[in-house]
């Protein structure tokens, strides 16, 4: 019999790889070794199985992200750090995952939705604007239009057309969408690694 987690899990698993519309209650099942009846047993629907699937993806990003933030004291890196954990989950999502909440299930889209701003928003924003207030980003950066222009969405581009992370490294997107926009935004005698 399985757990409730046990059957998250693998809901995330299969959901992220294949799609939440196209990975079936039957398969996921299957997979399991269980019965439909018992996946039901702890959640109303697959719509309610999505929702809590994104929930715990989004949980487990927050937890990375905290530890980040937690274990630097350079906000820059912390940003880019960030983004690099990202990639590392995005690497292992089929565009249908992303694409199919906002056309399937716009609960879990909305949720989905929702922690992008408020990570963009609220978590790099102040990351930026700790970085601004300690000179190391230029004093004429608009970070509200900064952050709109280039940390909303990355992911819609990653995935849009050809699924960028399956033609480029993790390490080439992480330059491309984000090191080389920081770098464009700091003050020309700040250095760290991943500048060089």
């Amino acid at each position: 019999m399985s757990s409730k987690q046990e059957v998250l899990k693998c809901s995330v698993t299969n959901f992220t790889k294949f799609g939440s519309k196209r990975f079936t209650m039957d398969e996921l099942a299957s997979e399991l070794g269980i019965s439909k009846k018992t996946i039901y047993k702890y959640f109303n629907s697959k719509e309610d199985l999505v929702v809590e699937s994104v929930i715990f993806l989004i949980n487990n990003f927050k937890d990375d992200i905290n530890t980040i933030i937690a274990s630097q004291n350079e906000p820059i890196i912390s940003v880019i750090l960030i983004y690099k954990k990202g990639f590392e989950y995005l690497k292992h999502f089929k565009p249908s995952f992303i694409f199919g909440l906002k056309k399937y299930y716009p609960k879990a889209n909305t949720i989905f939705d929702d922690f992008r701003d408020s990570f963009v928003n609220t978590t790099v924003y102040n990351l930026l604007y700790e970085a601004k207030k300690s000179g190391i980003i230029k004093p004429e950066v608009n970070l509200n239009l900064f952050c709109n222009l280039y940390f909303k969405r990355f992911e819609e581009i990653a995935f849009k057309n050809n699924n960028l992370f399956e033609t480029y490294s993790n390490q080439e997107l992480l330059n491309h969408l984000i090191v080389y926009n920081l770098k464009g935004i700091t003050v020309a005698n700040y250095k760290n690694n991943y500048f060089e």
